[in-house]
Parts: structure tokens; C-alpha cells; sequence
């Protein structure tokens, strides 16, 4: 460091500072150890490599490929409403089932409790017996409604899974299942009419998705 004026001991430090002029001592290259020191950050000479390992690789940085982007590679399942297997197929098609359920059971519900005769003609009595309904179709729709699509998935995934593939067939299969195991409280008919049903509804949900 050089002063322009030679301060005295007894002048301001406020004036020494204000004359005093600072220089460079010596060049950041010079330096032994090659360390990275204030005045190189000041001045912008600086290495970036210097300041984290990474900085060296440059492009030579492969990105990283993530796999739950991947859909499902089984032969079969490439349909119109694209699935990454089976966890995608529990997840979506139970919510949709069950928020589907709900939204018609609520309507019935509306339908039944404004055509329910009342012995006094009230309106709050009358708005009272809708919501009744609309609460007792509602869950009661849209519980087994999600319960179905539950067990279907599950069967229907491990169908697929076992045969290799997915197609109609299985899909039929896993609705029969599903039918039967939903109705086997009720004995043996209720319980091969549930089966025919649901047999028919998954096999229709299949087609759809091929041919759209």
C-alpha cells in the first residue's frame, strides 16, 4: 500500500483516508499455493473450477431419466386413457368411481326426497328430506361404487400380470371376479347376476378405450 501525503500522528483519520491511494502488492498468478484469495473475486480473475468440483464437468453431465414418467409396456396396454400400471390404475379409477358414485347417488337422492309425499307442506321439512336422501344415496352409491373399481383393479392387474398381456378377455374376467366376490353374502344367483353385469360393463370399458 502507497500514500500520496505522509499523515502525521496527530491529523485526521478522516483526511489520511481520504488522500490515500491503494495499489495491487502483488499479481493473483504469482501466488504459490494457487488458493482463491479476496482480491481475485474483487478483481475477477478467478478460476471457476476452483470453486466447486462440479464446474469441470462442463456438458459432459448426462441428465437423469426418470422412470415414473415411463407407461405401461405391457402388450395390450397402450389404450386411450394412458396408465403407468398398477398403481396409477387403484389410484384414478377408485377416485373416479367413487366421486362418480357420489354425484349420482346424489342425484337420485334430490329426485327421491322432492317426490317423497310429506304429511305437512313445509319448505324446510321438504329441503330437509332431500338432504336425507341425497346423504343416504350418495355414500351408499358412491362406497360401492369405489369398492368395485377397487377389487376390479386389483384382480384385473394380476390377471395381466399372470397372462403377459392385457386385453378384453381379461379385463371380462376380472369383472366376473369382481361381481362375484361383491355379491357372495347374497347366495349363489344375486351373486352369478352381479358377476354377468360386471363382466359386461368391464368388457364395454375395454372396447371403448381401444377404439378411441
Amino acid at each position: 500500500m502507497s500514500s500520496s501525503s505522509q499523515a502525521s500522528s496527530s491529523s485526521n483519520p478522516t483526511d489520511y483516508l481520504r488522500n490515500a491511494t491503494f495499489s495491487q502488492s502483488q499479481d493473483s498468478s504469482s501466488s504459490s499455493d494457487g488458493a482463491l484469495t479476496a482480491s481475485d473475486l474483487l478483481m475477477g480473475a478467478y478460476d471457476p473450477a476452483k470453486l466447486h468440483p462440479l464446474a469441470e464437468f462442463g456438458d459432459k453431465l448426462d441428465y437423469l431419466l426418470l422412470e415414473d414418467e415411463k407407461t405401461n409396456d405391457i402388450p395390450g396396454a397402450g389404450t386411450a386413457v394412458p396408465s403407468r400400471g398398477f398403481s396409477d390404475d387403484l389410484c384414478y379409477g377408485t377416485g373416479t368411481m367413487y366421486l362418480g358414485g357420489l354425484a349420482l347417488g346424489g342425484l337420485w337422492g334430490m329426485r327421491e326426497g322432492a317426490r317423497r309425499p310429506l304429511a305437512v307442506s313445509n319448505t324446510r321439512l321438504r329441503i330437509n328430506s332431500i338432504l336425507n336422501s341425497v346423504t343416504r344415496r350418495g355414500t351408499f352409491i358412491g362406497n360401492s361404487a369405489g369398492v368395485l373399481a377397487l377389487v376390479y383393479n386389483g384382480v384385473n392387474s394380476s390377471i395381466d400380470a399372470m397372462r403377459g398381456k392385457h386385453d378384453i378377455l381379461g379385463s371380462m374376467g376380472a369383472g366376473g371376479i369382481t361381481g362375484v366376490l361383491y355379491k357372495s353374502t347374497a347366495g349363489v344367483k344375486p351373486a352369478l347376476s352381479a358377476a354377468i353385469f360386471m363382466s359386461g360393463v368391464a368388457g364395454i370399458w375395454s372396447y371403448v378405450k381401444k377404439i378411441v
